[in-house]
């Protein structure tokens, strides 16, 4: 199956000179959501995965899916102010500006095998603050999944130390 068939190349969004890859039509079609879920959880099957954590939103869409399929739990890592209980957080560099991403303080335990999972690997900025979080926690990333991978844009360099599995690169 084709996936890159399910993703819309919008130009100009959100600013001018931005080439968006939207997964809309991706997630609307129950064949190829399905097989992007087992693309991105196959590398990892027998890694012993406890906990797949993944950034809010769209990563929230494949993360709770592959954890599902890897039989772990999932752990949501999400934007400053948004999680009810104690919190750890990361402060990262956007283009324009900073962002925080937080995790609850007890959402993984010190040797846990986590798996980190996005919808997009673009700057890696986001994800090597969460995986920050996820070693501060004390959990051992056993490796990142995407489904997108803008390889131009050099995100694998700021995530070198991890394995990475892409599903589609642009």
């Amino acid at each position: 199956m084709d996936l890159k068939s399910y993703i819309r190349s919008i130009p100009d969004f959100p600013t001018p000179g931005i080439l968006f890859r939207d997964i809309t039509p991706l997630l609307a079609n129950p064949e190829a959501l399905s097989r992007a879920i087992e693309i991105l959880a196959e590398p990892f099957k027998d890694k012993g995965i406890d906990i797949v954590a993944a950034v809010e939103a769209r990563g929230f869409i494949f993360g709770s899916a592959v954890a599902k399929t890897l039989g772990a739990g999932f752990v949501p890592i999400r934007k400053k102010g948004k999680l009810p209980f104690e919190t750890h957080s990361v402060s990262y560099g956007l283009e324009y500006g900073k962002d925080v991403v937080e995790v609850h303080t007890d959402a993984v335990q010190r040797g846990t095998n986590v798996l980190m999972v996005d919808d997009l690997l673009a700057t890696g900025g986001t994800m090597a603050a969460a995986c920050e979080l996820i070693e501060m926690l004390g959990g051992d990333i056993i490796g990142l999944t995407f489904l997108i991978e803008l390889a131009d844009l050099c995100g694998r360099e700021k995530l070198k130390k991890y394995t990475i599995h892409s599903t589609l690169s642009y």
